[in-house]
């Protein structure tokens, strides 16, 4: 085909590279990116998990997934900043859709998220996902510490999710406890970024609330999260509500006093030189969203990653003006 020009996600047949996509049209993907199930040869997967009966305030966030997909479009127009490169070019990403998820057997959706990560994670693939509510990190996690080990998470939040847990309950302020307690995640190694809601007990983990944050700055942040995660293998978990809603308004329980969107890409921009395993990007909620700023900011969040992980693989590209 000679200059192909849209849809690329189901007209290509390479994973590598763009087409020129029109901005407000076309097959969406996340980044425009080829759907695919057929890992081989594939550095990350990207999916989704459209799933929100966990939640306790306000429902919506089983949209997220579309949505980030949709506010994505723009970042798949241009070499990628600040860092300089195609990320096209760099690594092979594709879009595996999302997990099918019987909402009427409530009982089977834990296990069905694990499967479904388990089998895209025994193919060496890592994978990038987009909630649906913070429940489906738990077993996310299951899934990636039966390859891993232990983990270390690094959390980004306006809440601490490690409230009191009985082992069964599908919750999505409760499950890093039962994940903790389970030794799925080391917390003597996580770092939980933006808080401010209240628990009596910080379950392990080294808290750099909002505040805290907004007053010593990215960089001293960075040195408490590279040294306590070491060399440990990092989970990432975005909370879109660890944003101010000032810049994340579409969530379920937005809190006042979080970090600013510039924050958030300089935290992600700054942990390369950990052991990145995997991230969920969760809580976007399209239905309170206002002309798409919260799934704009969790595309972005979720697109700096994947140039992180490129940077990893090797990637350099030439870099203007003062960064």
């Amino acid at each position: 085909m000679t200059n192909p020009k849209g849809d690329f996600a189901f007209r290509s047949d390479s994973n590598m590279g763009n087409w020129h996509e029109m901005t407000y049209g076309g097959a969406l993907s996340f980044l425009r990116r080829r759907y695919s199930r057929d890992l081989v040869g594939v550095d990350v997967a990207v999916s989704g998990v459209p799933y929100d009966c966990a939640v306790t305030n306000r429902s919506g966030c089983r949209l997220g997934p579309r949505a980030i997909r949709a506010a994505s479009t723009q970042l798949a127009e241009l070499d990628a900043f600040p860092f300089g490169f195609n990320l096209y070019e760099q690594l092979s990403i594709v879009d595996f859709g999302d997990c099918h998820i019987d909402p009427h057997h409530p009982e089977t959706v834990a296990q069905t998220i694990e499967n479904h990560a388990k089998g895209i994670l025994q193919t060496d693939t890592k994978m990038l996902t987009f909630g649906g509510d913070h429940f489906i990190t738990y077993p996310l996690l299951r899934a990636h510490a039966d390859k891993h080990g232990p983990i270390a998470l690094i959390q980004f939040d306006a809440h601490c999710d490690t409230w009191a847990d009985d082992g069964t309950a599908t919750d999505h302020g409760t499950m890093f406890a039962r994940a903790a307690h389970e030794g799925i995640i080391d917390t003597g190694k996580s770092t939980q970024i933006g808080l401010r809601t209240y628990n009596d007990t910080d379950a392990g983990f080294e808290i750099l609330t909002a505040p805290w944050v907004h007053r010593h700055g990215i960089d001293a942040a960075l040195d408490v999260i590279k040294a306590r995660a070491g060399d440990a293998p990092v989970y990432l978990s975005f909370d879109i509500d660890g944003l101010d809603p000032a810049f994340a308004p579409g969530t379920g329980t937005p809190v006042m006093g979080g970090l600013n969107s510039w924050q958030a890409l300089e935290f992600i921009r700054g942990l390369g030189d950990l052991d990145l395993i995997g991230m969920d990007v969760v809580e976007v909620s399209p239905a309170y969203d206002h002309a798409e700023i919260t799934a704009i900011a969790a595309a972005t969040v979720a697109h700096d990653f994947l140039c992180v992980l490129a940077q990893q693989a090797g990637a350099s590209g030439k870099k203007i003006g003062r960064i």
